[in-house]
């Protein structure tokens, strides 16, 4: 029986973010079983509105063998042949992440992650799926899920859904103070602890993000200008490629890493070595969700959490380019710096301190 919170995230993800309209050819894609009655109210929801459902469900370890496997050939073709012709002729994605356990491609090697990167996720995902469709991506919970956050799995589903189903009309709005006083801004100063760094952000476009592409949302991001960023920034918990990271340090010197530190350093070298983007940043932004407190090793959590932010390894948006290009985009999260913006303090640690701010502090939102 599909339960009373999936239809309500399910009628949110399709009428609110992805904005199914009849007729629209829409791809539900499930990576893991876990998420399987989220997988059905989306079904029965998208035949509801006479759009079309097409589904793609996907064994999370039998995923693993390809992009272990998987050369420059295999995935063109897996491009070519099946997934972008398909991607071409959808209207809106739905992304369902669902796998049990996070580290399922830490195995796999910086070749096998270029060439799935490189050779599909790049064509279809970040070129077609990401400019040509209404797409939004999600993580669905799981006991597993719940470890990684240290927290009972009953507690943490009920966390799970009080964080996708926020009021994000009332975020949307508080947001806007945030959005204007960010595009006059010139220069942003992050400061704490193993954390001192500029950039530039000067004439960018800024996006704000209320429960349209992703799932939980909250944040506010542009791109800073390519060459500016200087300085040493210290990042909360991570895992990517399923590789994880207890932490990570970088120096960085006119928009490149030039040294860098963590709990893995050989995995981060080969992602940094990527390609010549991948040691430049496409991406920063305001963690902004009320609800999300503390790392789960989940970037989609992660990267909302409020009194956050994060300055991001690899390629740029095109809604908000900086002209970076790379097979990466690592969303990096820094939790609590002070805020600077033109060198007025505007965020203590987590909480905004200037009066038109303060309406984004958890306890206004909630």
């Amino acid at each position: 029986m599909i339960s009373e919170q999936d239809q309500k995230l399910a009628q949110l993800i399709l009428e609110h973010s992805t904005e199914v309209q009849k007729g629209h050819n829409v791809m539900v894609q499930l990576i893991g079983l876990n998420g399987i009655d989220l997988l059905r109210a989306l079904v029965e929801q998208i035949g509801a509105k006479d759009a079309n459902p097409f589904i793609k469900i996907e064994d999370a370890e039998t995923q693993r063998i390809l992009i272990e496997n998987g050369d420059e050939a295999f995935w063109k073709n897996q491009a070519q042949v099946d997934q972008l012709p398909l991607m071409k002729q959808m209207d809106a994605f739905v992304g369902i992440r669902a796998s049990q356990n996070i580290y399922e491609n830490s195995l796999a090697s910086k070749e096998a992650n270029k060439a799935y990167s490189e050779h599909f996720l790049k064509p279809v995902h970040f070129d077609e799926r990401v400019n040509n469709t209404n797409w939004c991506i999600m993580r669905y919970p799981s006991p597993a899920f719940a470890m990684n956050a240290k927290m009972p799995t009953r507690k943490f589903a009920e966390f799970y859904y009080d964080a996708c189903l926020v009021d994000y009309s009332a975020l949307e709005e508080a947001m806007k103070p945030l959005e204007k006083r960010l595009r006059a801004t010139d220069e942003i100063h992050l400061k704490g602890d193993g954390t001192d760094i500029k950039f530039s952000v000067k004439g960018q476009n800024w996006v704000p993000c209320f429960g349209k592409r992703n799932i939980p949302d909250g944040e506010l991001f542009t791109s800073p200008i390519l060459d500016s960023v200087n300085g040493v920034i210290s990042y909360a918990p991570s895992v990517y490629q399923g590789k994880p990271f207890e932490f990570v340090k970088l120096e960085v010197k006119d928009g490149v890493v030039v040294d860098y530190d963590s709990s893995n350093n050989e995995a981060l070298k080969d992602i940094l070595d990527t390609d010549e983007g991948a040691r430049r940043f496409g991406e920063f932004s305001f963690g902004l969700n009320p609800v999300i407190e503390s790392p789960m090793y989940d970037i989609l959590f992660d990267e909302k959490i409020y009194g956050s932010n994060h300055l991001t390894l690899g390629k740029d948006y095109e809604i908000a380019p900086n002209g970076n290009t790379s097979n990466i985009h690592w969303d990096l999260v820094c939790i609590g710096p002070d805020v600077y913006l033109d060198g007025e303090l505007v965020r203590k640690g987590r909480k905004f301190v200037t009066d038109e701010l303060k309406g984004l502090n958890p306890e206004n939102l909630l």
